[in-house]
């Protein structure tokens, strides 16, 4: 079947999630934590998913700016950084995480090609708009969807069906992009055609269900969707 809309993860497939922290580093006299960013940086991001798996399972939902807010504040204490004015320096800038370089225009040529498109994200619905604001792409997305809708975080099934829900289309007429392989593959589970965004080289994850492909960056999505 023809795609017809295309749908994007947010943070790490559109949004550079390192973002903040590498800003905060480059500032004048943040020495000391330019010189453990990365492993900030590394950190946030991982509590941050772990955290929305495991509420995900034990019922315990919160939105994503109070899992975005544990996870920061468990790689700061992991790596010594105890100034309460870097916390909110870094939590400011996640509200307006980069985009990607390939981004706009990626989005812009999907539109011309008449898809849908749309974000389906953990973010709580203030975050994405933050996001979508600061990257410019507001008039290129036919909507933002977020799991608040829903209660519970991905990879539960009933967040990927917002996407069904909300354009009217079978799951075999949506190319779902993530650049995080336990989406990519619980997206494919859910049966929506896929395509992994591995930006760093990654092995495939050992699950059932693998994407349909596999892409360094985003530049090729408009000609991957009109093959598949």
């Amino acid at each position: 079947m023809t795609i017809t809309t295309c749908v994007f993860d947010a943070y790490g497939t559109l949004f550079d999630v390192n973002a903040a922290a590498r800003s905060v580093a480059a500032e004048p006299g943040q020495d000391t934590f330019a010189a453990v960013w990365q492993d900030v940086a590394t950190h946030w991001r991982a509590k941050q998913l772990q955290y929305t798996w495991i509420r995900a399972l034990t019922g315990h939902h919160t939105d994503f700016w109070q899992v975005t807010q544990d996870g920061l504040d468990w790689a700061l204490e992991k790596t010594g950084q105890t100034d309460p004015e870097l916390r909110e320096r870094l939590l400011g800038l996640y509200f307006t995480l980069e985009a990607f370089p390939e981004v706009p225009e990626m989005l812009a040529t999907l539109k011309a090609q008449g898809m849908n498109t749309a974000i389906l994200s953990n973010g709580s619905p203030p975050m994405l708009q933050g996001a979508v604001d600061s990257a410019g792409v507001g008039d290129v997305l036919d909507d933002v969807l977020s799991v608040e809708s829903v209660g519970i975080f991905k990879p539960d099934a009933s967040v990927y069906k917002l996407v069904t829900d909300r354009f009217g289309c079978d799951k075999d007429e949506v190319l779902f992009v993530s650049s995080n392989g336990w989406d990519a593959t619980s997206a494919r589970a859910f049966g929506f055609r896929v395509l992994w965004v591995n930006r760093v080289g990654e092995p495939r994850d050992r699950l059932p269900d693998t994407p349909d492909r596999i892409a360094t960056d985003l530049t090729g999505v408009a000609d991957i969707a009109k093959e598949l």
